[in-house]
């Protein structure tokens, strides 16, 4: 009897043995998913090297996923699922955002190197007293057009992309906001406009630019342009920069009478389970050295003052991607539309679209 009672008590003794061991191998999982720093940012957006550091420097681990436009980044946020702690809206999609009460308030106390921003990239319109926002990189729409096919200075103005001559030779950015934007601008209209009888009157005059548009398309016009495979582009002006850097017969244009001027942000979600290490990377990455680093990678526009210092003498100089104060002044932000207006973009911009093919 005895016999039977010991082994019954080794048996329970094994088994309360392997679920403390159990617990125990259990137990380092959880605390590591606590260590996870998740950032969901546009692709291509940050120098991988300077995640490797962080990780280093911290013990975070960071996990990193991707989006292709504000839109489906706003959606995949709302609908909630995966607690990111960090992303990267653009301007008009961080007052949209905050209106949705999807962001958490910025604890500046947290974030000491806020001090690199330059005064002149905060306090914008889309966050004012930037309590939600903090600028992560900016720069215009433009046009890139090769020389090999385009006369050096030839194009100014939005305008000149309707020239007969360039019939088929134009790659178009395919975003309804900067479609119709620079078709709005070249009339002297608000890049913002909610006018509908203006909106309707951009979509006319974007339908007689279809005969010289060669393709709307996405990241694929940096290999065309690369590659001498269309002689203008309309794109942004950190996507020129890297196709200028492969490809010295390209040059980019902030056309007249007016552009877009764009600022990305770091933001954290309200849903964000790890805020701790999300100061610790933004602060990280306001680090003049780091934010330098991050901008020649990227070849956008970097916010941060002491940054730019870093940055090559050519680089910060160019007038093309650091435009002057004067050029600054001509530039328009995007603002939040609202739903009704939005999708009245998107729609005069899909008609476009087939209208064009």
């Amino acid at each position: 009897m005895k016999k039977i009672i010991w082994s019954i008590i080794c048996v329970l003794l094994a088994c309360a043995g392997l679920g403390y061991l159990s617990y125990r191998l259990q137990k380092p999982s959880v605390e590591a998913k606590k260590q996870n720093l998740i950032i969901y940012n546009w692709g291509d957006y940050l120098d991988p090297n300077l995640i490797t550091k962080f990780e280093k420097q911290t013990g975070y681990h960071v996990v990193y996923e991707t989006f292709d436009s504000n839109e489906a980044m706003y959606t995949k946020i709302k609908q909630g699922g995966t607690a990111y702690d960090i992303t990267v809206p653009s301007d008009y999609m961080v007052s949209k955002m905050k209106k949705a009460h999807l962001l958490d308030k910025i604890d500046r106390d947290k974030i000491p190197n806020l001090k690199y921003i330059g005064t002149s990239f905060l306090k914008k319109s889309f966050d004012p007293n930037n309590d939600y926002s903090i600028p992560y990189f900016w720069g215009t729409l433009g046009i890139v057009y090769n020389d090999k096919y385009i006369k050096k200075g030839s194009i100014t103005s939005w305008n000149d992309l309707w020239r007969k001559k360039y019939r088929r030779q134009i790659l178009l950015i395919d975003s309804a906001r900067d479609a119709m934007g620079l078709s709005l601008a070249s009339m002297g209209y608000s890049m913002n406009s909610t006018n509908n009888l203006k909106l309707k009157l951009a979509q006319t005059k974007l339908n007689g630019l279809g005969n010289n548009i060669k393709a709307i398309i996405a990241d694929e016009m940096k290999m065309y342009m690369i590659q001498n495979e269309a002689a203008i582009g309309v794109t942004w002006s950190g996507e020129a920069h890297e196709m200028m850097e492969s490809n010295s017969h390209l040059h980019y244009v902030i056309p007249k009478p007016a552009s877009n001027l764009w600022f990305d942000n770091l933001v954290i979600p309200k849903t964000a389970k790890n805020k701790k290490a999300a100061y610790e990377f933004i602060n990280f990455m306001l680090e003049p050295e780091n934010a330098a680093q991050n901008a020649k990678y990227i070849g956008y526009a970097t916010p941060n003052t002491a940054a730019q210092k870093l940055l090559p003498k050519k680089t910060r100089n160019d007038r093309q991607f650091y435009p002057s104060a004067k050029t600054l002044s001509h530039l328009q932000v995007y603002q939040d539309l609202g739903n009704k207006v939005t999708q009245e973009y998107n729609d005069l911009f899909l008609e476009f679209k087939m209208y064009a093919r």
